[in-house]
């Protein structure tokens, strides 16, 4: 077919690009795999399909890439640039082989040439089809694509087609590792059906099941068996009622997924993004589409900061050429009309607890080890709710340690969780966030809600969406519980579960927290929040912005935080386009500040990054309370409140590497000329003083609660752990109100809740750790609130 007359081809080609209005995945090939176009390019794809090469060529074009229907010219001899891998038949093309055999040949004689083999396969339809049971039983293979289908496919599906390129070979590489006999062509052969056949169930996932199937499959193995047994004993009632509460607990969890549902909620999702955000950022999915295309069950663990992010991850995940995942979603989500568009989206619901309903439990478990067994790829929150002040709550473990008793069940492939963060420039729901934590109850979901959800759709600016360094569940096994494969007796919980649990669930919030995304926002109200009245001259804003973004740049947090490029004016006009802020003009420039409300809402844009500047402003905060101050000193303060610090905020390093970046950051300091080094002490430039207010401002908050509870563990070590809670709370509440601090953090009983046990693990519920701690603390403390938290909390100097 690719033989035909020029004319023929090029009218072809304007037919399919009417009808196509295709993706491309990756989005930049060239840069993403880092090819060398001075070399020879080629391209394989899986059958021999003219609207499929016609495709492809005008996606080429788009992409910059090298025309697949032009002979690619290497070692001197023209070649066909495209290869097709099977027949109509589904069989290997002996040519094929040839192929291959023959370039491989050429690299083993001439080292000189590195060509580039690209497997492309293009997705007309990525509807996975459904199971029956027949199917099941005789394992039918669908059939290859005729040409009536295909013209109908063009027609009507073009809009969804997709053109997914994958990492390239490099044959010289695979010659000189593998040879370059027939033997070894077919291997590539081989290997490239197999690689096929996993971008396709990438793309598609499996087939969707026969929910009344998968129900009775469900319902007869013997886990749900002994459950459902228990359970008629224990509530005296016949094993058939007992049965028909567990299927009604199914029916209640499952998901329903529908590709037409799917279809329904890419348009309405693409029409939601274009009306609300000026763009959304997607940054290191390509470490996720290898970890899919390598095999690994793929659990995505994003932070939870509002109702936009299931619907925004799977969005993103679909236009990255995969399949979206199954996502937990609570039950208080399952109501008309959004339930059951969920449902069919591949939400499944949970329950807040599973407290004294062991079959719900175990249905619930069951439910979801079948979905790892098939396949599906599964979403979570490891948080268990959104965070109402924009900082990462405490990990809830139960999702996890079902995740790794599935794995105990036998599951054969590799399970990765993948972090993922959120970044936004407005959140719908911030403005009731507040309110909760202050009393209010929280509004129950309805349609009602969801129609004033639709009501608030204007300009949200960026939306962000970072994949951060993913963790192999298996190898982290095996570092902490070598023995993790020994088989138990039925119902036996491995001794090692829960310490291996933990450590996962705080190594993915560190790691999310190290994919954070920066932006103009968050910048702009970290410093402005610092300021005297909350305002500042737009030269002094730049100035402090420019601070910021080189501590984040030149002492990077993580390979995987995100830093824009534009310089400090152009953010500080992105954060004013949002009209979030108060502007003024006289005849000495323009005053930027927040009024009463936006002082409150921005707290929590600014808790999405502070953790990549406490570090810099506790260091701010220790030189600005000596005149003079030894490395030696800082280090060892800095070092002892680094513990809290790291739990509170999730921060990734070990305290071995404390050192070495207090190191770093003074180097900076000093670089940026905001101290001086004379020795071995650190003294402050006055004239920049200021500067360093500023970014000290950015630890008080955490500085006031870690004093209030040091002070009350100090003189009141006796207390229980719900009266010290519940003093804890009201110290810094009564603290924050005294000194004007408007600020989430210091309502909610989460934080202060693990501040309290970060303190206890610590070892400062002992009375004299807690006073030298105390002690440590006071300097730092901005003026008049050492006196405060005396007074308030009536305790003895």
């Amino acid at each position: 077919m690719l033989s035909l007359p020029t004319p023929i081809l090029a009218a072809l080609r304007s037919v399919i690009g009417f009808f196509i209005r295709g993706k491309f995945v990756p989005e930049n090939p060239i840069t993403e795999f880092n090819l060398d176009l001075s070399q020879a390019v080629f391209y394989v794809i899986p059958r021999d399909s003219l609207a499929d090469v016609l495709t492809l060529q005008l996606a080429c074009k788009e992409l910059g890439l090298p025309d697949p229907l032009e002979p690619a010219i290497f070692a001197g001899e023209s070649h066909q640039r495209v290869a097709f891998l099977t027949d109509k038949n589904d069989e290997t093309l002996e040519a094929t082989v040839e192929q291959f055999t023959a370039a491989l040949s050429l690299h083993r004689k001439d080292a000189s040439h590195n060509a580039q083999l690209i497997p492309v396969k293009l997705f007309w339809d990525r509807y996975p089809g459904r199971e029956s049971v027949d199917d099941l039983v005789s394992g039918k293979k669908p059939r290859p694509t005729g040409m009536l289908k295909k013209a109908w496919q063009v027609i009507f599906k073009g809009r969804e087609n997709l053109v997914r390129f994958s990492q390239p070979v490099s044959l010289k590489e695979m010659a000189q590792r593998q040879g370059s006999d027939k033997r070894i062509g077919h291997k590539l052969a081989r290997v490239a059906r197999i690689h096929f056949s996993r971008m396709q169930m990438i793309a598609t996932g499996p087939k969707l099941p026969n929910r009344r199937h998968m129900f009775e499959q469900l319902l007869a193995s013997a886990t749900i068996r002994a459950a459902i047994q228990d359970e008629a004993k224990a509530r005296s009632t016949s094993p058939e009622q007992a049965k028909q509460t567990a299927l009604k607990y199914l029916e209640e969890i499952a998901a329903d997924f529908s590709y037409r549902n799917l279809r329904i909620a890419d348009a309405l999702l693409s029409w939601v993004w274009n009306k609300i955000y000026s763009g959304i950022e997607v940054n290191h999915a390509e470490r996720v589409r290898q970890l899919a295309q390598e095999g690994h069950e793929i659990v995505y663990a994003p932070c939870h900061r509002s109702h936009m992010d299931y619907l925004l991850l799977s969005y993103v995940l679909y236009h990255q050429g995969m399949v979206p995942p199954h996502i937990a979603a609570g039950v208080n989500l399952n109501f008309w009309p959004a339930g059951p568009f969920f449902r069919r989206a591949g939400a499944f619901f949970i329950r807040r607890s599973f407290k004294g309903n062991k079959l719900y439990s175990t249905v619930f478990r069951e439910y979801l080890s079948q979905l790892f067994s098939r396949g599906y790829s599964v979403e979570y929150f490891t948080e268990g709710g959104r965070s109402r002040t924009g900082r990462l709550l405490p990990p809830k473990t139960g999702m996890l340690a079902m995740t790794v008793q599935a794995m105990l069940r036998g599951l054969e492939r590799p399970v990765t969780i993948v972090p993922v963060y959120f970044g936004y420039e407005h959140v719908m729901e911030v403005g009731t966030y507040y309110k909760e934590l202050k009393g209010k109850a929280k509004d129950k979901e309805s349609l009602f809600s969801l129609f004033g959800m639709l009501r608030k759709l204007r300009n949200f600016g960026h939306g962000y969406v970072n994949f951060g360094e993913p963790i192999n569940v298996n190898h982290r096994l095996n570092q902490l519980a070598p023995d993790w494969r020994t088989p138990l007796e039925e119902g036996n919980k491995p001794h090692w579960l829960v310490p291996a649990v933990n450590d996962i669930s705080l190594r993915l919030m560190e790691n999310i927290n190290s994919a954070a995304a920066v932006n103009g926002l968050c910048l702009s109200a970290s410093i402005l929040l610092a300021a005297e009245n909350r305002a500042m001259p737009r030269k002094q804003l730049a100035k402090q912005m420019d601070l910021c973004l080189s501590l984040i740049k030149n002492v990077p947090y993580s390979d995987h935080v995100t830093v824009p490029e534009l310089d400090a004016e152009a953010l500080i006009d992105q954060a004013l386009s949002l009209d979030k802020f108060q502007t003024n003009s006289d005849y000495l420039g323009e005053i930027i500040g927040l009024d009463e409300k936006q002082q409150v809402l921005m707290n929590f844009y600014r808790n999405n990054i502070i953790h990549l500047l406490i570090m810099p402003a506790f260091i701010a905060s220790a030189l600005l309370q000596h005149r003079s101050i030894s490395r030696q000193q800082l280090l060892t303060l800095i070092e002892q409140l680094y513990p809290l610090l790291k739990g509170e905020l999730f921060l990734r390093y070990n305290s071995d590497e404390i050192g070495e970046l207090v190191e770093r950051y003074l180097a900076e300091f000093v670089a940026l000329k905001l101290i001086s080094e004379n020795g071995d002490c650190f003294r402050i430039d006055k004239h920049r003083r200021g500067r360093l207010l500023l970014l000290a401002q950015l630890a008080q908050e955490s500085l006031h609660r870690y004093a209030v509870v040091a002070a009350l563990l100090a003189n009141r070590p006796h207390l229980e752990r719900a009266q010290l809670e519940k003093q804890a709370l009201a110290g810094a509440q009564r603290l924050a109100q005294m000194h004007h601090i408007d600020a989430p953090e210091y309502y909610d009983k989460r934080i202060t809740s693990n501040l309290l046990s970060l303190m206890r693990e610590q070892g400062y519920q002992q009375r004299e750790a807690a006073q030298q701690l105390f002690a440590q603390l006071s300097p730092l403390l901005a003026d008049g609130v050492y006196d405060s938290i005396i007074a308030l909390l009536d305790l003895e100097t």
